[in-house]
């Protein structure tokens, strides 16, 4: 799940990328006398005629330091706020019984309604599109385990008013059930490799995550921008931003799986014994299922902040490809899948889990 909006945050983070660069170029070819020159006299006359209209070199990075950062932020907390909301949507699949909800997310639940209920009667309430009969439904057929069947508002537990910093982001996903994110932010392959081989360990990702909201709030309340990031970094925050995404969508994901698994509607099917980094395949031991080319399955390992959404590209018993396989029995087979595996992950099969 949150394949679409993950997709969706890369490309909203790839069109920030290229804005980055392409403004970088175009500094150069307006500031840099020899990039003039070596253009063709109406190419020229059409950089000269840029070139009056063109903001000082200083300004146009400040423009793009405040406009990146301020883009960034917005970004995260949107996909923050997105992918709680999801959840929120499929806790009543997860758990029919109200009463089975952990008492966090009742908690955040029934004091979030109240919080709804004082905040529609504003002027100019934010929530105007809710009704109160929106906001107190799902509460009212939960608490009194009626048949009909409870559903949870999203607006109710997405009550923050903080920037989402580590313990505001750590709150947040608390009171939805989902505790000690930041451990799992730390563990996530992406987070580390930016941490360690971007930043050579020399800040950390609460220290990023900081930083960004700083550099934001200074370009958003009208702050004087003394200290402009370059284009390098920019596109650096840019990988940042992208890694906790993702690191945040993968953690809901695992925490819908282990549901799935815990009542029965998700099982292991086996384990990644090998694998290659090239040819980017692998050896996995399969246990009584069957596979086909194309079939998506869940790649989870929680010791390494790892949970993925992955489709078969080949199959192999004995080295000889196969479109199709029924193990019997516990047996070896040769896997690749459409994204970067290794070994140790389980092996879930995906037939019955629930689409978001």
């Amino acid at each position: 799940m949150f394949q679409e909006r993950l997709r969706t945050l890369s490309e909203h983070i790839q069109t920030v990328r290229s804005i980055i660069s392409i403004n970088k170029k175009l500094r150069e070819i307006l500031f840099q006398r020899t990039a003039i020159d070596d253009l063709s006299f109406n190419e020229n006359s059409e950089i000269a005629s840029l070139k009056k209209i063109a903001p000082s070199l200083n300004n146009w990075q400040i423009y793009d330091h405040c406009s990146v950062v301020t883009h960034l932020y917005a970004i995260y907390e949107n996909f923050v706020e997105s992918i709680i909301t999801d959840w929120i949507l499929q806790l009543p699949n997860l758990f029919p019984n109200y009463s089975d909800l952990a008492e966090e997310i009742r908690s955040t639940h029934q004091i979030g309604v109240a919080q709804l209920l004082q905040e529609m009667k504003k002027k100019k309430s934010r929530f105007e599109r809710l009704s109160v009969e929106d906001a107190i439904r799902g509460l009212f057929f939960g608490v009194s385990n009626s048949d009909d069947r409870y559903d949870l508002i999203p607006e109710a537990f997405l009550l923050h008013e903080q920037n989402l910093r580590k313990e505001a982001l750590e709150k947040l996903f608390a009171d939805a059930g989902i505790p000690k994110v930041w451990n799992w932010i730390e563990r996530h392959r992406d987070m580390k490799r930016f941490i360690e081989e971007v930043r050579a360990n020399e800040n950390t990702a609460e220290g990023e995550l900081k930083q960004l909201i700083e550099y934001r709030n200074e370009s958003a309340h009208g702050g004087v921008v003394s200290n402009f990031l370059d284009t390098n970094t920019l596109i650096e925050v840019c990988d940042f931003t992208e890694a906790l995404c993702c690191a945040l969508a993968e953690l809901i994901t695992y925490k819908i799986v282990e549901r799935q698994k815990s009542i029965g509607q998700l099982k292991q099917i086996g384990k990644i014994t090998e694998w290659f980094k090239k040819p980017e395949a692998g050896v996995a031991v399969l246990n009584s299922t069957s596979l086909a080319l194309g079939e998506r399955v869940f790649l989870v390992n929680e010791n390494i902040a790892y949970c993925q959404l992955a489709i078969f590209r080949s199959l192999q018993v004995d080295g000889v490809s196969q479109a199709e396989v029924q193990v019997t029995e516990e047996m070896e087979l040769g896997l690749q899948f459409d994204v970067q595996a290794r070994k140790d992950l389980l092996i879930y099969s995906e037939r019955s889990f629930i689409s978001a």
